[in-house]
């Protein structure tokens, strides 16, 4: 007799007013397969896991649950059915502890502290170390997401749906997050996954389904097909190899820190330690580091968020300004893309050219304190365009974009101001495999042209692939940067889980 798939969606579809986000999806998923789904941003995965999930419900179609017709009509229904979900954006209340928010996902009576030691235990078997007690709005975006990945292993689930699971740990713990999601393939437990980086779909997952426009384009049995005949099938042209851009020798410092010390501003964050770092003219350094080591502080200290206790901590152009604000920093050339693209880099109920006015108050965008409008829209039209931006005009608001195109507006954005230092946070996370080259290709072109760029990122593998220099930041302290040649993926992951030693 047949296995009965552990979920069967036939004829799926949704449309959001003129968008047609599913057209006819049919996905099959097998117990204890692990089963990619893939696609560029707006290829309509997030809309499909969110009808799976029960956040959404289909115009059209069916979901049948081991052989089952059901309808799931909330997150709650899917709980009970035994689906888990990982968000790439995260359901968390902010004012709330960490064992708090696990709890109100769980159907459960016992205590906090047995469910704090619960926690504890899941997370050190999983090397997703974070403290139950701290609250949420206390942590960085990776804690964060490791408080979702927590609570869905928690409730033991038979279909778990991951999305971008793998952004935010080292290599060595990426190895980890697949021993245990083998194991629980091999328990029976069904996975579908979802990620932007090919190589992982590769040594992870058993079929993969491609979506293209809200419709399945194709499948593959992702360890038999290259990662380049994967990245076609999802954007539907071959890919253009990286630009090879000539270089000229690295400049003079642009952006120093100098025995660059500060406390953390709550209880929970990470001190910085004595930081030393140079970033030079045409030259791209990243810095590596599992999340909540001290990159939300660094950033903070750079930009001037928050000031140091010395002014020539931190100098922009050979100019001291540890005790000047962001605004005179950015006077001085340095740009910033924050790590959280709507909140921190952009207003989603704003439009985008609104949003470029949020760094863009200099350089004729504004004249005697008063908006200049059309240049501010040919402004933004042409961060459109030049970045390839899919969106609807100037005027569209920054929420009707995908991610991967909010990113490479806020990108653009800055790029547009001419600075001579750009630091950029995780600068491709949760985008598609087309956006993230173009990405990559823009921020070698500021290089080239003789600008500063500073990467924080935990992705070894955009840090490998664009930077000259990469440093490692671990409980606040900055190891000394080495040249991309001279290291390799294995050595940095150790000095990001705190093995200097051993590195």
């Amino acid at each position: 007799m047949d296995l009965l798939p552990r979920l069967d969606l036939r004829g799926i579809s949704k449309r959001y007013g003129t968008t047609q986000a599913n057209a006819g999806i049919d996905l099959r998923v097998m117990p204890g397969e692990i089963h990619a789904l893939l696609g560029e941003n707006g290829a309509g995965k997030s809309t499909l896991v969110k009808i799976i999930y029960g956040v959404v419900q289909p115009d059209a179609g069916t979901i049948a649950w081991e052989g089952r017709v059901v309808s799931v009509a909330d997150p709650n229904a899917a709980r009970a059915l035994g689906i888990g979900m990982v968000f790439q954006h995260f359901s968390l209340f902010e004012t709330l502890t960490v064992a708090e928010n696990i709890a109100l996902g769980l159907a459960t009576q016992e205590s906090i502290a047995a469910l704090s030691a619960r926690i504890a235990e899941v997370a050190a078997r999983y090397g997703l170390a974070v403290d139950p007690g701290r609250h949420v709005h206390h942590l960085s975006v990776g804690e964060r997401q490791r408080v979702e990945i927590l609570r869905c292993l928690l409730q033991a689930p038979r279909l778990l749906i991951m999305d971008e699971p793998t952004s935010v740990l080292t290599p060595q713990e990426v190895e980890g997050l697949f021993v245990m999601l083998r194991r629980l393939a091999a328990e029976g437990c069904s996975i579908l996954y979802i990620s932007h980086k090919l190589p992982e779909i590769q040594a992870l997952c058993d079929t993969a389904t491609v979506l293209r426009g809200g419709r399945v384009v194709g499948t593959c049995v992702p360890r038999e097909t290259a990662p380049a005949v994967m990245a076609e099938m999802m954007i539907g042209r071959a890919l253009a190899a990286p630009a090879v851009i000539a270089r000229p020798p690295a400049g003079a410092a642009v952006l120093e820190a100098r025995r660059l010390s500060l406390p953390a501003d709550d209880p929970f964050g990470t001190d910085l330690r004595a930081i030393d770092m140079e970033v030079r003219g045409g030259e791209i350094l990243g810095i590596a580091g599992v999340a909540g080591n001290g990159q939300k502080e660094l950033l903070a200290a750079l930009t001037g968020e928050r000031l140091a206790a010395d002014q020539g901590a931190v100098l922009v152009a050979g100019t001291p300004c540890g005790r000047r604000g962001a605004a005179a920093r950015r006077r001085l050339g340095l740009a910033a893309v924050p790590e959280e693209r709507l909140g921190r880099g952009a207003v989603a109920e704003l439009s985008l050219t609104e949003n470029a006015l949020l760094t863009g108050t200099d350089g004729g965008l504004v004249r005697g304190g008063f908006v200049n409008f059309p240049g501010l829209r040919r402004f933004a039209s042409g961060v459109i365009d030049a970045f390839r931006v899919v969106a609807a005009g100037a005027d569209a608001p920054a929420s009707s974009l995908s991610g991967g195109n909010m990113q490479k507006f806020i990108i653009g954005r800055e790029v547009g101001h001419a600075p001579k230092v750009l630091i950029a946070s995780h600068p491709t996370w949760g985008v598609d495999v087309g956006a993230a080259l173009a990405i990559h290709d823009a921020l070698r072109d500021l290089a080239a042209s003789g600008v500063g760029v500073l990467i924080v990122s935990e992705d070894l593998d955009e840090l490998f692939a664009i930077c000259d220099r990469i440093s490692v930041l671990h409980a606040g302290h900055l190891s000394p940067a080495t040249a991309v040649a001279e290291t390799d993926i294995e050595r940095i992951g150790l000095l990001m889980g705190g093995m200097a030693h051993a590195a």
